[in-house]
């Protein structure tokens, strides 16, 4: 009787995740067929408060993308010449069978569809989405080195190899130091021998390295980090596809400045498509439930004599890509190496980028595709490192400011988050300066929003 009532619940759940996948495919469609007919402009990001947005829960290594189309960003206001560039590069296809058990498996196991993947192979082309006076800029003959890490768990075979192709095939070899791939404890065959033997085409270049037990993507980091020798960290997600001159941008700005911290524009790879759509340009931003978001630029600030290609200055990163100088990571004191899997170390490292002494730009001549995966496992063991990890950001750098964390979320004032004496004395060391001056100076807008909050209240 027992057994029979194990294989019933073991059915009903079956059951339950196809039908959840089905009907999430299906208003993903719709969703996608409404874009097409109609462009929308979303909320800005200071109307979070009137419109809360739920962060979705992304695979180690996801950027938290708050988008509510494809290829739109949250806080971003398009213009005509715009809405016309994210047409998709590939066209969806209305024929495709999306019950097929192939489809909803790879939807279930790894956040995307696993069909069009493999039918992409190793590499594809991809548009130049670049701006036009991009393809003018010029950069020195003689840049620092980069060593790439791209840090993995359980990614789905093709997606991964076409990240690693990418670099290969679109990064000059003289400026690629190597590639260090850190598998942090990944369960699928085919991310062992199998990737082993074709990662051999580029062996010289290629560093493979196992953990013994799963890390998470902080501490995973930190040991691509440990075994780099290039002058310049670049941090990729495992679910990338880098276009056209997207390093040299990164590596020139941290050249003529040790302390600058650089991200490419990332650009949008659907999930379900793995249709390719350019990102308006937009910066990082984050509210009071400490939520990153993509925030506007609006034109007047492009206005200079480097128009569309100007470096936009940006209060927070969002995690997944950017460039440091290796040595500078290590004076700023890494990651916090106690943050369990991932989820606000960005903002962690922003801030402490920015009150450190240190400056955060996104590059919009530098692209970079990224996949959206949305992935539902482990979504507990996720919330809880990231509630976790917020509570030692907030308890290290937002001095009286955290009440305004603790105002939206009371329920976690008497939760525990660990020994952060090492942190703080980090701070004094580093002779950081204070959040009232991250406000006043990086993201006045931020506080503006409390204020505009306050007297709508009153």
């Amino acid at each position: 009787m027992r057994n029979v009532t194990v294989l019933c619940l073991l059915c009903g759940t079956l059951t339950l995740g196809i039908l959840s996948a089905l009907l999430y495919v299906h208003f993903h469609r719709d969703h996608v067929s409404n874009w097409q007919k109609k462009s929308q402009a979303p909320a800005s990001i200071w109307k979070l408060d009137k419109k809360l947005q739920q962060q979705a829960i992304h695979s180690a290594g996801q950027i938290p993308l708050s988008r509510q189309i494809p290829g739109q960003h949250e806080g971003h206001r398009p213009n005509k010449d715009q809405t016309k560039e994210w047409r998709p590069f590939f066209k969806l296809d209305e024929n495709f069978n999306y019950s097929d058990p192939e489809f909803l498996h790879g939807i279930l196991l790894y956040g995307l569809n696993t069909i069009i993947s493999k039918s992409l192979g190793n590499q594809r082309p991809v548009p130049d989405t670049r701006d036009k006076m991009c393809l003018k800029k010029r950069y020195p003959t003689r840049l620092p080195s980069a060593s790439i890490v791209i840090c993995f768990h359980n990614e789905e075979f093709n997606t991964l190899f076409r990240t690693v192709s990418s670099v290969m095939n679109l990064t000059p070899h003289q400026i690629l130091e190597e590639i260090i791939l850190v598998d942090d404890m990944s369960e699928f065959d085919d991310l062992k021998e199998k990737l082993d033997y074709h990662l051999e085409m580029f062996r010289g270049k290629i560093k493979v390295i196992r953990t013994t037990k799963r890390e998470g993507l902080i501490r995973a980091r930190l040991i691509g980090a440990a075994h780099a020798s290039g002058d310049v960290l670049v941090f990729l997600d495992s679910h990338c596809e880098v276009n056209r001159v997207w390093l040299e941008p990164l590596l020139a700005a941290i050249a003529k400045d040790r302390k600058m911290v650089v991200c490419p524009m990332v650009d949008s790879i659907d999930h379900l498509t793995l249709n390719y759509y350019p990102a308006p340009i937009v910066r990082g931003a984050f509210d009071w439930h400490l939520r990153f978001v993509w925030d506007t630029v609006f034109s007047y600030e492009m206005d200079g004599p480097e128009g569309p290609t100007t470096p936009i200055r940006s209060p927070a990163m969002s995690g997944g890509i950017f460039a440091i100088n290796r040595h500078y990571f290590n004076e700023l004191g890494q990651y916090d190496k106690d943050m369990n899997l991932w989820g606000a170390e960005n903002l962690e490292l922003s801030l402490r980028i920015w009150m450190c002494g240190g400056q955060l730009f996104i590059l919009p001549c530098s692209r970079v595709g990224h996949v959206d995966r949305h992935i539902v496992q482990n979504v507990t063991q996720v919330l809880r490192a990231l509630r976790y990890n917020n509570l030692r950001l907030v308890h290290v750098w937002l001095d009286e400011y955290k009440e305004q964390f603790f105002l939206r979320r009371p329920d976690l004032k008497s939760i525990p988050y660990g020994n952060i004496s090492e942190r703080v004395e980090l701070r004094r060391r580093l002779g950081c300066k204070s959040f009232q001056w991250y406000l006043d100076t990086v993201f006045p807008e931020l506080e503006t929003s409390l204020e505009m909050k306050a007297n709508n209240f009153h």
